[in-house]
């Protein structure tokens, strides 16, 4: 199903509550049932410095971060992600699948917060190292449904994240951009409609990695 293949790099990308992570699992077992050797990995907290960057970031017992601030730690996060995790496992001809890359920090920090989206190419370029996704999976939804989604996951007694508690004025600029990104790249990357059941969704990615990765058609 799944021929041998040296290093392959696969994000998922999307708002918050689009069965990012979910699909990521589903994707990593599938593959490894196949004979893949299979790092999972997610941004931010891919390292063990990168955990801490993550409660710095997400964390809602502290105060939430200058703008600035919380893009440069999404960098930093991001070379260490790169030069510890993924180019090592990628050069140790691994597929390498990670819940968020670089097209987090567009539709956040770039359509979200309104940063230059030049220059965040130009950091993301530094911070990866030419180090990019073959394929991107961008899980769909109506904000609105992502955040209920969101809310039912953590249940009543946990506190939204920094992220999560933005307005949905906030999320919708960043579903544009997700989307604006998948305009702009149809080649690289694929739209999935998160809106359906998860086993579907998961039928889909399967279908697109053999037809664009794997070349079976």
């Amino acid at each position: 199903m799944f021929p041998r293949m040296s290093g392959i790099f696969l994000s998922f990308e999307g708002i918050e509550g689009s069965g990012k992570s979910t699909q990521a699992i589903l994707l990593a077992d599938a593959l490894r049932a196949h004979g893949h050797a299979v790092v999972i990995t997610r941004e931010p907290g891919g390292t063990q410095r990168g955990q801490v960057l993550r409660g710095l970031l997400l964390d809602p017992t502290e105060p939430a971060l200058a703008p600035g601030a919380e893009l440069l730690l999404m960098l930093a996060d991001r070379a260490q992600h790169v030069q510890e995790v993924i180019a090592p496992a990628l050069a140790a001809n691994k597929v390498v699948i990670t819940d968020r890359f670089v097209d987090s920090t567009t539709a956040y920090q770039g359509y979200g917060r309104g940063f230059d989206r030049t220059l965040l190419r130009q950091l993301n370029t530094l911070a990866c190292g030419g180090c990019l996704p073959a394929m991107t999976f961008l899980m769909d939804l109506p904000v609105s449904e992502g955040l209920q989604r969101a809310r039912l996951r953590r249940g009543e007694t946990e506190t939204a994240d920094h992220f999560e508690a933005e307005s949905v004025a906030f999320h919708e600029r960043v579903r544009e951009g997700f989307l604006a990104i998948a305009r702009a790249e149809p080649q690289r990357v694929h739209i999935l409609d998160a809106t359906r059941p998860k086993e579907q969704v998961h039928q889909d990615i399967l279908a697109a990695l053999q037809r664009v990765i794997f070349h079976v058609a």
